[in-house]
């Protein structure tokens, strides 16, 4: 059976990706399961400067996933071509870097820096996209990218200067989600990552005042997942030309392949590896099972049956 997806102008081995900010710095990974079985490790989102995040704690357990509010901590894009570049290329990771900023300014100058690390690394090969997280406070409106059309598609706007396919990840805590998939696809992006975390928050029962530390958070893990397939099925009927990678809750095959029914090229599994780090293996594999146990010849033919008559 053929496992392969395409995904814009790549293609992947297998539709499963680990998701941003659940694969340790990259290499990780490889110590739980064979990475080309795999289709790709988005790594954590880098900017082009060090910035320490926010305040602890910053993660909080709830029924069915977590909430966290970490505030994007790195060590800027540098560090990363320098250290955690070289790790993933020695365990023959396929990497997609995730990139973010404050403003499109430094956007633009994460994707500058990325782009000229990159062009002098003897890895470069191992980066095959680059996935402008557009779910970022901007800094001069105070409001977040991915809710606004017309700065979302600046954004990405800035980042073409990059020689490497682009896709966007955007948020669900919009009514604006499907025109701004259209309006940062006309800007360059080949394909969107749906969905971010879901704005939440949780009560300290002894303290009566926010568990985390930067009082709000983003929900993510089994609880978001039919918000994670809703998205995903309205955007491709909006815009069924554009690829969509989905990314929310999943923490099976079914529910891999049920974000690709309602018109995924791809997945990502994020969540479930904090629980367990061998769980995108082990999804990926029950996803080939499952194809291979409807009769389907190959993996990529699931794309999008929600719309065609499903399955049926």
């Amino acid at each position: 059976m053929n496992s392969n997806v395409r995904v814009g102008s790549i293609e992947l081995t297998h539709p499963v990706m680990a998701a941003s900010g659940t694969a340790g710095h990259g290499a990780e990974p490889a110590a739980y399961g064979a990475l080309d079985s795999i289709g790709a490790i988005v790594v954590k989102s880098i900017a082009a400067t060090e910035w320490a995040g926010n305040p602890a704690p910053r993660v909080h357990p709830i029924a069915q996933g977590m909430i966290n509010a970490v505030g994007l901590q790195g060590l800027g894009v540098q560090h990363w071509i320098e250290h955690d570049l070289p790790a993933m290329a020695a365990v023959n990771a396929s990497a997609v870097v995730s990139i973010w900023g404050r403003s499109v300014d430094e956007y633009r100058q994460a994707a500058q820096l990325l782009q000229d690390g990159l062009a002098h690394s003897p890895h470069r090969s191992t980066v095959i996209a680059v996935e402008v997280n557009l779910s970022c406070p901007n800094m001069n409106g105070h409001g977040i990218f991915a809710h606004d059309i017309a700065m979302s598609a600046e954004v990405m706007r800035a980042c073409s200067l990059l020689e490497y396919p682009l896709w966007a990840k955007l948020s669900p805590n919009t009514d604006r989600v499907i025109a701004v998939a259209q309006a940062v696809h006309e800007a360059g992006a080949e394909a969107v990552t749906l969905i971010n975390t879901v704005v939440g928050m949780v009560l300290d029962p002894e303290t009566g005042r926010p568990a985390l530390g930067n009082g709000g958070g983003g929900i993510s893990g089994r609880a978001i997942h039919p918000v994670a397939v809703r998205t995903v099925f309205d955007v491709h009927a909006a815009l069924p030309n554009l690829p969509i990678i989905g990314v929310g809750g999943v923490t099976s095959g079914w529910e891999a392949v049920e974000l690709m029914l309602a018109g995924a090229s791809a997945v990502q599994v994020g969540t479930a590896t904090f629980a367990d780090p061998r769980a995108c293996f082990k999804i990926a594999k029950e996803l080939t099972a499952w194809v291979q146990s409807r009769g389907f010849s190959d993996v990529a033919s699931l794309s999008g049956l929600a719309h065609r008559g499903g399955l049926g």
